[in-house]
């Protein structure tokens, strides 16, 4: 059996667990040996990361071979209209080429945690939530897809991976599963790039 560690990364914590200069790291909240993240997620995003200690399951979350959809919510400046929707449907062009087909809908504001510090308010210009589900994983692209339509996104959370959603997790809080996992060919260990096991206390 694989461990799957469903992780609410906070705002302004780095998806890794080896030291970054003197910003938060992963190592602060997750003291499970051995277990690695599965993709990532920005620094200045928050919401749903995966960690697993098994290979095959980390390849299977991270690849983009496997397309597999990512849902998150975008606090955006601006009214979006039906055009912006649509084009962020449809496709929007970026530097690195076009995006594929997103779902996109304009939702009500969710019942989220206070995030700190605050997003910038302009009394002028109003926000609206966006929920977009990609399969993509370029760098930053649901903030570059928002940003080519208008609009600028203030604060992303992403809120689930495939089947795998953040549910009632509040920022720095993990919870465990098992998973089973067929086994491979050839056994997988965990991609662990520069980062080493983590050392830290659980919050």
């Amino acid at each position: 059996m694989a461990q799957l560690i469903l992780f609410n990364k906070p705002f302004r914590v780095m998806s890794q667990f080896s030291p970054s200069d003197d910003k938060l790291t992963l190592a602060q909240f997750i003291d499970i040996p051995g277990v690695y993240p599965a993709g990532r997620l920005d620094y200045d995003s928050e919401g749903l990361l995966l960690l697993t200690d098994d290979g095959a399951l980390q390849h299977r979350i991270a690849h983009p071979d496997h397309k597999l959809p990512k849902t998150y919510w975008a606090q955006v400046e601006g009214a979006p209209d039906t055009d912006a929707v649509a084009r962020l449907q449809q496709g929007v062009q970026l530097n690195d080429g076009p995006t594929q087909p997103a779902i996109v809908k304009v939702i009500d504001e969710p019942d989220l945690w206070q995030r700190d510090p605050p997003i910038r308010v302009r009394q002028a210009i109003p926000t609206h939530w966006l929920a977009i589900t990609i399969s993509e994983g370029r760098n930053r692209q649901v903030r570059r897809m928002t940003a080519a339509v208008g609009l600028p996104t203030l604060r992303l959370v992403r809120v689930a991976i495939g089947s795998w959603q953040l549910g009632d997790l509040q920022p720095g809080v993990w919870r465990r599963e098992l998973i089973d996992v067929p086994p491979s060919p050839t056994p997988t260990k965990p991609s662990r790039g520069r980062q080493p096991r983590p050392p830290s206390r659980r919050v």
